[in-house]
């Protein structure tokens, strides 16, 4: 199913929306609809959607539930397949051609008006270099026609970059904006290896939509999702320009930074398209982010114990807070899960650990949990001066940062039947 295919709930807005706060202010008047824009005034005959990748949304779409999705997560981690390669004139995103480069003609928004400008959010980036491919996001700000400035975070892809600069080389890239969903899961995983993503939305695509995933081949050599809304090709360059301000994912206003640019070769599209203009600190940009997170930390867990279900919450912006329902066996599987689940997701911050008659999708039942299972003096785990998440403003100059966890499960070794609910 392509991205386009997972839409059909969407409400239609036909009345002219612009690029410039447009969108961000319909969907805070909307309670946040997943929406299709059909009528942008700055970018004619093409459209944009937002409020799509929300986890009820996305496992709706794909018909399956939010604790099955993150089991078939796990699953394609540890059973990476092959993506198919066709011709391009088999590929719906060659469809049309910009005959010359402006992607200040393509429907990448301006949202929130603390941002510095225009910014792709959705797009992730593939890139080809000295024999490893990378998947992955980062958001671009548009600075011109045919160049982005990209904030590269310490991951995989930054050090590619610094590799090929090291070397004097540029590093070869498709930009994507609006695969399927199942892609965009998969390149926000993030792994300590150098492990292919696009292998792990293959084996999703074979498990979920019970067809490979197909790739074809971009005029500087880089393979891309062949049924993507758009497609650019180009290259991170040797220069730095000035990125940020931006909102991030935690709703608070990120630096100002020296960032690599990208220079844009050329731009391919489907007919009609449909922009994913993600609203970034907004629940589609968290759950996009916080779903990929729940099989690692899950898998961590239940390395120590058995653990039944990870939600990172909507209060922890989808990636600095999980709650983790573990069954427990031993009086020490709750601080094992609690020392494994941040050690499974190095940046998160808080992690609250319960047993499994609590919803901990509910944040109401959660905090139940706390007031009537938890005990501050001897139920609490707090580690100082450790690694922390350069979204989390309140870190140390260093970047280090304190950690908590709660453990909100039953005292061991008491009857059970004066602390579960009725209600």
């Amino acid at each position: 199913m392509a991205f386009r295919d997972h839409l059909g709930a969407a409400k239609e807005e036909p009345a002219p929306t612009s690029l410039i706060h447009g969108m961000w202010e319909h969907s805070r008047a909307s309670n946040h609809d997943l929406t299709l824009f059909t009528n942008i005034p700055e970018t004619p005959g093409q459209r944009a959607a937002v409020n799509i990748l929300t986890r009820d949304r996305l496992c709706e779409s794909i018909g399956i539930t939010p604790e099955e999705y993150i089991d078939t997560l796990g699953w394609a981690m540890n059973n990476p397949s092959e993506p198919v390669i066709v011709d391009a004139s088999d590929a719906e995103c060659f469809e049309n051609l910009q005959e010359v480069v402006d992607i200040t003609k393509l429907p990448i928004p301006h949202h929130w008006p603390q941002d510095r400008g225009r910014y792709s959010s959705a797009s992730v980036i593939i890139a080809q270099d000295a024999g490893i491919r990378n998947m992955s996001f980062h958001r671009q700000f548009v600075r011109d026609e045919n160049h982005l400035v990209v904030r590269l975070v310490p991951r995989h892809l930054r050090t590619l970059t610094m590799n090929a600069r090291k070397e004097g080389r540029e590093v070869d890239i498709a930009i994507v904006n609006a695969p399927d969903p199942v892609v965009l899961l998969a390149a926000a995983m993030s792994f300590d290896d150098n492990i292919d993503e696009l292998t792990i939305a293959a084996a999703l695509h074979e498990k979920l939509y019970g067809k490979p995933l197909r790739l074809t081949r971009m005029p500087n050599g880089v393979l891309a999702p062949a049924d993507a809304e758009y497609v650019l090709w180009g290259r991170i360059t040797a220069e730095d320009d000035d990125e940020g301000p931006y909102v991030d994912i935690t709703g608070t206003v990120d630096d100002v930074r020296q960032e690599p640019v990208i220079e844009i070769d050329g731009v391919v599209h489907r007919d009609d398209p449909i922009f994913h203009a993600l609203i970034p600190g907004e629940a589609e940009h968290k759950t996009l982010m916080g779903l990929p997170r729940a099989p690692t930390i899950k898998s961590a867990v239940n390395e120590v114990c058995e653990c039944i279900d990870v939600h990172m919450t909507e209060g922890g912006c989808g990636w600095l807070a999980a709650v983790v329902k573990i069954r427990k066996k031993n009086p020490e599987d709750s601080m094992n899960a609690i020392r494994a689940a941040l050690a499974g997701h190095r940046s998160m911050k808080m992690v609250t650990v319960v047993d499994e008659d609590i919803d901990i999708g509910n944040p109401v039942r959660v905090e139940w949990a706390m007031v009537t299972r938890w005990q501050p003096d001897k139920d609490t785990l707090i580690l100082s001066n450790q690694k922390g998440s350069s979204l989390d403003p309140s870190r140390d100059s260093d970047g280090l940062t304190a950690k908590v966890g709660f453990d909100a499960t039953l005292p061991w070794g008491v009857d059970h039947e004066g602390f579960k609910s009725v209600q």
